[in-house]
């Protein structure tokens, strides 16, 4: 039997309050997220990571000290490996993190000393970026470099709008909305809520904002509700740069004048985190209800959803058979031609 090393791709986050400046500093040293020219990135990257550690230690301070990701990754793969099994796949699903640990060099020295027949690299982002799966995958590429791993790899680069996801994404809301409903003494308005980008990162090709779209989009059809009162906003502006629209906050605000309660969905996250935890549930809850919304409700991340962890496996079986190489979901590219970054080649 064929052994396959399936790889799972995060952000990372601190596993102390020590760790919270490293971090940042491996997050803004990323010329995937900070574009700027490399002999000024260090230096600015230490003056933003400066300026944001005290914020930053004070959200994970309300976290126990550290991020969750990494336990929720590690329930994720536990998870997955045992949904591969019962499909009859042998398979170890390994996790490489991008700005902490376990870093990608660790990962692909414990992925070769398993010895697999090949490699298949899993991004837990629905939708592609550069700045996210992009750069992942780069570091995962010289990380195997480095430690001499050469496997036939099959590389997934978005899934954005798999039926198998959009499903078990649209079940979890279901659940969410029902109990908002029961719950609310006014109109609920669906607030699907990603991280944002600098406007120029779309601007230059990068799919995310046409995939985060096409998603929202995908979830509403599944969820069979098409009157839906819903949008798309972005949070967790990091740069001074103009970022997408609208933002969660402006968007928030229309729904106090417009006297609506809300049901935040985190739409580009499958794992809970500070982004979730903090933002979502404390930072934008405060400001909700500060404003007079008449109700704030949040639903949560997929983590380790029956249906999601399903949906995974499902890729990773229908990925082999796109494989080896960079495929989508459905195999070939689905971006539109506009999208010069999108990972794969356009159709001729």
């Amino acid at each position: 039997m064929t052994r396959i090393a399936v790889v799972l791709f995060n952000l990372g986050g601190p596993d102390s309050p020590a760790a919270v400046k490293p971090f940042l500093l491996n997050l803004f040293r990323d010329p995937a997220i900070l574009r700027v020219p490399f002999f000024v990135r260090p230096l600015l990257a230490q003056i933003i990571a400066r300026a944001r550690v005290k914020p930053a230690t004070a959200n994970y301070a309300l976290l126990g000290g550290k991020s969750p990701l990494l336990e929720l990754t590690q329930d994720q793969a536990r998870a997955l490996e045992a949904a591969l099994a019962a499909r009859g796949v042998d398979a170890k699903v390994f996790i490489a993190m991008r700005y902490w640990h376990p870093f990608a060099l660790k990962t692909a020295q414990d992925v070769k000393a398993w010895n697999p027949d090949e490699v298949f690299l899993l991004p837990l982002y629905p939708q592609y970026s550069t700045t996210t799966t992009g750069s992942s995958v780069l570091d995962w590429r010289q990380a195997t470099v480095k430690v001499g791993l050469a496997r036939q790899v099959t590389t997934l680069c978005c899934f954005y709008a798999d039926p198998g996801y959009l499903a078990a994404t649209a079940a979890m809301l279901r659940v969410a909305l029902n109990r908002a409903r029961a719950e609310a003494t006014a109109p609920i308005r669906v607030l699907f809520s990603a991280h944002g980008l600098p406007e120029t990162i779309v601007q230059n090709g990068d799919p995310y904002q046409h995939q985060v779209e096409q998603t929202v989009g995908g979830v509403v059809a599944a969820l069979g509700e098409p009157a839906l009162d819903h949008v798309v906003c972005y949070q967790s502006r990091a740069t001074p740069q103009k970022w997408l629209d609208p933002s969660i906050e402006v968007v928030i605000r229309q729904a106090a004048a417009d006297r609506v309660a809300v049901l935040v969905v985190p739409i580009a996250f499958v794992s809970e985190h500070s982004e979730t935890l903090v933002e979502l549930d404390v930072e934008y809850r405060e400001l909700a209800e500060k404003l007079g919304v008449p109700g704030y409700f949040r639903a949560p991340a997929q983590n380790s959803d029956a249906g999601f962890i399903e949906a995974l496996a499902g890729l990773v079986v229908a990925g082999r058979e796109h494989g080896p190489g960079m495929c989508s979901f459905q195999g070939g590219r689905l971006c539109p031609a506009t999208h010069r970054d999108c990972p794969m080649r356009v159709a001729s």
